[in-house]
């Protein structure tokens, strides 16, 4: 997969089809858009994902959003799915105030070279959102490209949105979030040095500090299962789906900092994996946060908490 990024200076050569979105966390809806873009790059035409970096919200408000999705977890997304191209389209304010045609003729036609353009009904583009699916069909012809409309994906009633994702996440409800994404909701990055507590206490745990656009569900404990992919390739456990429990928080008992961080324990495990890639799929909501009276308290709940787990995983 290519990425064009921080320039609106790109041609494409080829003809393409091409979808434009945010995709924010990546749900049962855009991966429907995504097929219909994988069976017209099957037909020929180089498959091409569009997307604002920063997304118009964020760059209005001025201040970070925290994201389903962050931009290397989309790039992961969308070169496992066989994507050529990424656009991530630097979004300013002459960009903000281009009007809906501009950016059709400009971007899809001229720089893209859309001959399709597939698009859900809430599609928007161009100044204060004002492009819309209508005006996709109704110049098509003129600029030589098809339109296809993706109906909406609906789970139980309700229109499958990163709306609806993120009011599940925000409330810990996994097993929903899970079956709005298709796959368990992911908090990924680079295996960092903690405090190494755990380790003196006979329960090792591995650690991520997530980026601060990430959004991270409530505070507390979480079943889990985890993939590792080793920096220097080829270890056994590269790629394995490894059963774990995920404590997310700050850790007030031992602690005083207020971080938020990511902390696994890895059932059966002890590999030095700092500085791998970690992704974490946090699987069901077990208990809050909590403040305990010292380390051995701590201790004896994450004991439980580990003999609960490995009952959930089944080992």
């Amino acid at each position: 997969m290519k990425i064009i990024a921080n320039t609106a200076d790109f041609y494409i050569e080829e003809a393409a089809a091409a979808a434009i979105g945010k995709f924010d966390g990546f749900h049962r809806g855009h991966q429907k858009l995504l097929g219909q873009l994988k069976h017209q790059q099957e037909k020929g035409l180089r498959s091409v994902v569009f997307t604002f970096v920063p997304s118009p919200a964020a760059f209005f408000s001025r201040e970070t959003i925290q994201e389903l999705s962050t931009l290397e977890e989309k790039r992961r997304i969308f070169q496992n799915a066989g994507v050529d191209y990424l656009v991530e389209y630097p979004f300013y304010r002459e960009i903000a105030d281009m009007e809906p045609e501009t950016f059709i003729r400009e971007v899809l036609v001229n720089r893209i070279r859309a001959k399709c353009v597939v698009a859900g009904e809430d599609v928007s583009y161009g100044r204060q959102g004002a492009g819309d699916y209508q005006l996709l069909r109704r110049l098509a012809p003129e600029y030589g490209y098809d339109v296809i409309l993706i109906d909406k994906v609906l789970y139980e009633g309700r229109e499958v949105s990163s709306t609806y994702v993120r009011e599940q996440v925000g409330k810990g409800s996994m097993e929903l979030a899970a079956a709005l994404l298709g796959s368990p909701y992911q908090v990924s990055g680079e295996i960092i040095h903690g405090r190494k507590l755990g380790r003196t206490i006979g329960m090792p745990t591995v650690n991520l500090l997530p980026p601060q656009d990430k959004l991270l569900p409530p505070r507390g404990v979480y079943y889990s299962h985890v993939y590792l992919h080793s920096r220097t390739g080829g270890m056994p456990y590269d790629g394995k789906r490894l059963a774990a429990i995920t404590n997310i928080g700050t850790k007030p008992t031992v602690d005083q900092r207020s971080v938020m961080g990511v902390e696994t324990y890895i059932y059966d495990f002890d590999s030095d994996v700092y500085g791998d890639e970690m992704e974490v799929c946090l699987l069901k909501y077990k208990r809050p946060e909590m403040r305990f009276d010292g380390v051995d308290a701590l201790k004896a709940q994450m004991a439980a908490d580990i003999a609960d787990g490995r009952r959930y995983h089944g080992l």
